[in-house]
Protein backbone atom coordinates (compact mmCIF):
# COMPACT_ATOMS: atom_id res chain seq x y z
CA UNK A 1 0.00 0.00 0.00
CA UNK A 2 0.82 3.57 -0.34
CA UNK A 3 0.18 5.79 2.37
CA UNK A 4 1.66 9.66 2.25
CA UNK A 5 3.57 11.04 4.68
CA UNK A 6 1.72 14.44 4.87
CA UNK A 7 -1.09 12.78 7.06
CA UNK A 8 0.63 10.90 9.59
CA UNK A 9 -2.77 10.28 11.33
CA UNK A 10 -4.45 8.54 8.74
CA UNK A 11 -1.04 6.56 8.08
CA UNK A 12 -1.79 5.60 12.31
CA UNK A 13 -5.06 4.28 11.32
CA UNK A 14 -3.82 2.75 8.03
CA UNK A 15 -1.13 0.79 10.36
CA UNK A 16 -3.84 -0.79 12.73
CA UNK A 17 -6.07 -1.89 10.03
CA UNK A 18 -3.07 -3.52 8.00
CA UNK A 19 -0.91 -5.23 10.75
CA UNK A 20 2.59 -5.72 9.60
CA UNK A 21 1.90 -5.33 5.61
CA UNK A 22 5.01 -3.12 4.32
CA UNK A 23 3.80 0.19 3.28
CA UNK A 24 5.56 2.46 0.47
CA UNK A 25 5.94 6.08 2.02
CA UNK A 26 5.41 8.97 -0.29
CA UNK A 27 6.13 12.78 0.60
CA UNK A 28 8.96 12.95 3.01
CA UNK A 29 11.12 16.32 1.93
CA UNK A 30 9.70 18.33 -0.76
CA UNK A 31 6.08 17.54 -0.09
CA UNK A 32 6.40 18.49 3.25
CA UNK A 33 6.14 14.99 5.28
CA UNK A 34 7.55 14.80 9.07
CA UNK A 35 10.07 12.14 9.47
CA UNK A 36 9.13 11.57 13.07
CA UNK A 37 5.36 11.65 12.21
CA UNK A 38 5.89 8.86 10.17
CA UNK A 39 7.89 6.72 11.61
CA UNK A 40 5.78 6.85 15.13
CA UNK A 41 2.65 6.02 13.13
CA UNK A 42 3.80 3.83 10.83
CA UNK A 43 6.64 1.56 12.09
CA UNK A 44 5.48 -2.54 13.24
CA UNK A 45 6.45 -1.98 16.51
CA UNK A 46 8.14 -5.04 17.05
CA UNK A 47 12.10 -5.88 17.94
CA UNK A 48 13.16 -4.74 14.34
CA UNK A 49 10.60 -1.56 14.25
CA UNK A 50 9.95 -2.36 10.53
CA UNK A 51 7.80 -2.41 7.73
CA UNK A 52 8.32 0.89 5.86
CA UNK A 53 10.08 1.77 2.87
CA UNK A 54 10.52 5.88 2.88
CA UNK A 55 10.68 7.40 -0.83
CA UNK A 56 12.18 10.86 -0.88
CA UNK A 57 12.38 12.10 -4.60
CA UNK A 58 11.97 15.93 -5.54
CA UNK A 59 14.02 16.56 -1.73
CA UNK A 60 17.23 14.32 -3.75
CA UNK A 61 16.67 15.48 -7.00
CA UNK A 62 16.82 18.98 -7.15
CA UNK A 63 19.18 19.27 -4.19
CA UNK A 64 21.35 20.95 -6.26
CA UNK A 65 21.33 24.49 -7.74
CA UNK A 66 24.34 23.84 -10.21
CA UNK A 67 25.36 20.81 -12.70
CA UNK A 68 28.27 21.58 -11.10
CA UNK A 69 27.09 21.02 -7.08
CA UNK A 70 24.63 18.69 -7.86
CA UNK A 71 26.67 15.51 -7.56
CA UNK A 72 27.64 16.43 -3.44
CA UNK A 73 24.49 18.13 -2.20
CA UNK A 74 22.29 14.99 -3.49
CA UNK A 75 24.29 12.81 -1.75
CA UNK A 76 24.01 15.26 1.23
CA UNK A 77 20.29 15.22 1.27
CA UNK A 78 20.17 11.21 0.97
CA UNK A 79 22.68 10.83 4.12
CA UNK A 80 20.68 13.47 6.01
CA UNK A 81 17.49 11.94 5.42
CA UNK A 82 19.04 8.70 6.49
CA UNK A 83 20.39 10.16 9.88
CA UNK A 84 16.84 11.77 10.28
CA UNK A 85 15.64 8.20 9.87
CA UNK A 86 18.10 6.72 12.15
CA UNK A 87 17.37 9.25 15.13
CA UNK A 88 13.84 8.56 15.23
CA UNK A 89 13.84 5.00 13.98
CA UNK A 90 13.91 3.62 17.60
CA UNK A 91 10.84 6.08 19.31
Amino acid sequence: LVVGATYPQELAEIRQIVGDMPLLIPGIGAQGGDVEATLKSGLIKNSENSGLIISSSRGIIFAGDSPENYKNRASMACEELNQQINDFWSI
